[in-house]
């Protein structure tokens, strides 16, 4: 179509009512007659414009308009465009370079089909994502009866129930993810408290464990505060509030992955996890995601047992740089300082991982550093 003329939108050579007005040589149209038609049979070439140098019905000659460069003949390469393509070659290079810095974690688990080597960058891309759409508002008790230190004193006795019945670590995180998304959009009263608590236990054991707590077995360990019909009556509010969706992801998920990428030991492991389940009665922390608190917690662990940085494959894996995870480490600090004074109450998780199952890790002597000090300083100065 750019080389011949165009009447009523079929071209001219297939236009027999046109073939004997066409001149021996079809000349090519100018570029800029293309898109305006100005010049083209039948058109009026009168252009009304107002733009500099074009005065108000001047005729436009298309002859002074000069075609697109990419339109004219192409012209002999010289050596400086050879060293200019060269030096973007090299660019790209460098560029492919730094990408390729990033080390793939998941290439020598092919024979592993528990791993999911082949999605397991989209499986974590999708709990990130899901992680947002089941997220805990920061402060959701604002205006309520219950208070921070209130849900602390539950979340403590969750952690001893859970030791006492040899459950899942899974189970103890959803119970206490369960309970914080339930009290954000249904208050209770303080003396429904527990029952909450106890029910979103219950709701987590299901979801997690092959056998189940019996109900009648928390009524038992509340010293039968609640009754069984009172159990199931509050287990039917908490998933009608949660519109039954108990997958949101727990920061073991995330923390076991960062575990790899970091090539971790069962000591780094161990204290890592240790730190994460200090955040749980911590209700300043119950907005951050599971993903931000598992690779703080790895993070501070590095700093605490190697004086080790976050990698840029920690952060291409994670998602976060450290400077994100600044604030998050310093409130973990800030956990270790308190939980470190024998005067707290909140004492379920230290002395869990005081136990040499758990290669005592609550009382190694780089929790009562002054690294740990300072920073513990430091989030009490932020706040």
């Amino acid at each position: 179509m750019a080389f011949m003329e165009v009447r009523n939108n079929v071209p001219a050579a297939e236009n027999p009512q046109t073939m004997s007005k066409l001149p021996a040589v079809v000349t090519r149209r100018p570029a800029l007659v293309e898109l305006t038609n100005v010049g083209a049979p039948g058109i009026n070439t009168k252009v009304q414009s107002k733009a500099p140098g074009i005065l108000k019905g001047q005729a436009l000659n298309p002859v002074q308009v000069q075609a697109p460069a990419d339109l004219l003949p192409l012209r002999h390469e010289t050596s400086a465009d050879f060293s200019l393509k060269e030096e973007v070659a090299q660019m790209c290079q460098a560029f492919s370079n730094t990408l390729l810095q990033v080390e793939d974690v998941d290439k020598e688990d092919g024979d592993l089909p528990q791993l999911c080597s082949e999605f397991v960058k989209d499986i974590y891309r999708y709990l990130h994502q899901l992680e947002i759409e089941q997220a805990v508002r920061a402060n959701y008790m604002e205006g309520y009866e219950i208070t921070g230190r209130m849900r602390a004193l539950l979340v403590d006795w969750i952690v001893q129930v859970h030791s006492r019945f040899q459950l899942l670590q899974e189970t103890l995180y959803l119970s206490v993810a369960v309970l914080d998304r339930f009290l954000q959009v249904q208050p209770v009263s303080r003396r429904k408290l527990q029952l909450a608590g106890v029910t979103a236990m219950l709701v987590a054991s299901k979801y997690e464990e092959t056998y189940p707590v019996a109900v009648r077995d928390f009524v038992h360990i509340t010293d039968n505060a609640f009754t069984t019909a009172q159990i199931l009556e509050m287990e039917q509010l908490i998933l009608r509030s949660l519109n039954f969706q108990l997958g949101r992801p727990l920061p073991l998920h995330f923390l076991r992955r960062a575990s790899k990428v970091a090539n971790s030991d069962i000591e780094r492991h161990t204290l890592a996890k240790y730190l994460m389940e200090l955040t749980l009665t911590d209700y300043e922390m119950v907005h951050y995601h599971p993903s931000e608190i598992a690779a703080a917690a790895m993070c501070l662990t590095q700093l605490l047992l190697h004086n080790m940085p976050w990698s840029s494959t920690q952060e291409h894996y994670s998602t976060y740089s450290e400077a994100h995870l600044k604030p998050i480490i310093l409130l973990m600090a800030k956990n270790v300082e308190m939980v470190n004074c024998e005067k707290t109450k909140f004492q379920a998780v230290k002395k869990k991982y005081s136990s040499s199952k758990l290669l005592k890790i609550s009382l190694i002597p780089q929790l009562k550093s002054p690294l740990i000090s300072n920073m513990a300083q430091a989030a009490q100065n932020a706040h």
